[in-house]
């Protein structure tokens, strides 16, 4: 221990394995560790299912672990259910690993000096690399998720009538557990799990993106969800689909080139922001119109191009492009909050946009090296089968 410092850690801890173990045992090299765990009902709403045990389970096996000193359940909700606690207990330090580090989490530790510690996901010698969601499902049996990097909206005819063009997603393998409501194609996401319960069939991708997409858009929805969430589940790598005042593409191009798909893992990081609000409204006010989607759509192309040459300055311009046309037609999908977190990465980060239709959720960065408190991505290859 350290003096007797304090370190406060806070998380969900479900099926308690050694990479928790190895967490604990880091941050007590900081002080005595007090740990604060997400409730069940917290855990339902940030993750879209219930715990494998309880929370009284959880605190029990927690608290068995020699490197923790005391652990209790968080009493608030959300993303910062830890914050009455954090306030009382008044640790010296609050020590997340990347996946867990947010802004928000960064503003109030510093509003109230405490010092934020953030940590890579290293396993203790010869042991694995272990994580909750593999654990849960087994490697090679969960459901991806996916990111979209420029274009996106177009998927939508009220929008590709106006002007045609590509919209560019990424498949991801699920290292982490992804929050709702963040961006992420949770929802289409959850559909899927109802056809596929653990693992996508092998064959055939685009046929199971558009099996999947019929699957949740059942006739006679209000809202349609555009189809780049369906693709970019079932389509591994890097895709591109073309839109024409439908909602489903006239044209798919894909990428499984290693280079290629290694060099965007190298430049692209994530950060964790705050769900979407509840009530958001981002189509409350719109400004679509030729000039602008056709903004979105050269902007797509020029960051495809940019891919393929793996020139990451052009990368980045149209990368930044495509955002930017996203919000000048829907001005919703920022707020002051969101703002403020953009203007903290700009000496870190070439270029960055909301993943998904924005209102919070997760930060996506282009940088040259992996900026503070972000956390990489793992891009799904054709040959995982998933």
């Amino acid at each position: 221990m350290n003096n007797n410092k304090k370190v406060f850690v806070s998380g969900c801890y479900d099926m308690l394995h050694s990479g928790h173990v190895a967490f604990f045992k880091e941050a007590s090299a900081y002080g005595d560790v007090y740990v604060g765990l997400g409730s069940d009902k917290t855990v339902a709403d940030l993750k879209g299912r219930h715990t494998i045990n309880s929370e009284q389970e959880r605190l029990y096996m927690v608290k068995s672990v020699k490197y923790v000193t005391e652990a209790f359940v968080n009493s608030g909700s959300g993303i910062m259910d830890f914050e009455n606690e954090l306030i009382e207990l008044k640790p010296d330090y609050f020590v997340v690993n990347e996946d867990g580090y947010s802004p928000t989490k960064k503003e109030l530790c510093d509003s109230l000096g405490i010092e934020l510690k953030v940590l890579e996901r290293i396993p203790d010698a010869g042991l694995p690399a272990r994580s909750t969601t593999s654990i849960r499902t087994g490697d090679n049996c969960t459901l991806p998720y996916r990111i979209d990097l420029a274009g996106t909206w177009i998927d939508q005819p009220y929008v590709s009538k106006y002007h045609p063009g590509w919209a560019i997603t990424l498949s991801l393998e699920p290292v982490i557990e992804y929050n709702e409501r963040c961006g992420m194609s949770t929802s289409t996401r959850n559909a899927a799990k109802k056809i596929w319960p653990y693992y996508l069939p092998l064959e055939k991708p685009q046929k199971l993106a558009e099996i999947l997409f019929k699957f949740e858009n059942t006739p006679g929805s209000t809202l349609i969800s555009g189809a780049q969430d369906a693709i970019g589940i079932c389509m591994p790598g890097l895709v591109r689909h073309y839109y024409d005042n439908a909602y489903w593409p006239k044209q798919f191009e894909s990428v499984h080139d290693e280079d290629i798909l290694d060099w965007l893992e190298e430049h692209l990081f994530m950060v964790l922001l705050w769900p979407r609000p509840a009530g958001t409204d981002l189509l409350k006010e719109t400004y679509i119109s030729e000039e602008n989607v056709k903004a979105l759509s050269n902007a797509a192309d020029g960051a495809w191009k940019a891919i393929l040459d793996k020139n990451l300055t052009e990368f980045a311009r149209y990368f930044k492009q495509s955002f930017e046309a996203q919000t000048t037609m829907f001005p919703a999908m920022l707020n002051p909050e969101i703002e403020k977190v953009i203007d903290s990465y700009k000496d870190q980060a070439l270029a960055w946009k909301l993943a998904g239709a924005g209102g919070g959720g997760y930060m996506i960065l282009v940088a040259d090296q992996q900026p503070k408190g972000s956390m990489k991505i793992k891009i799904r290859r054709k040959e995982t089968g998933l």
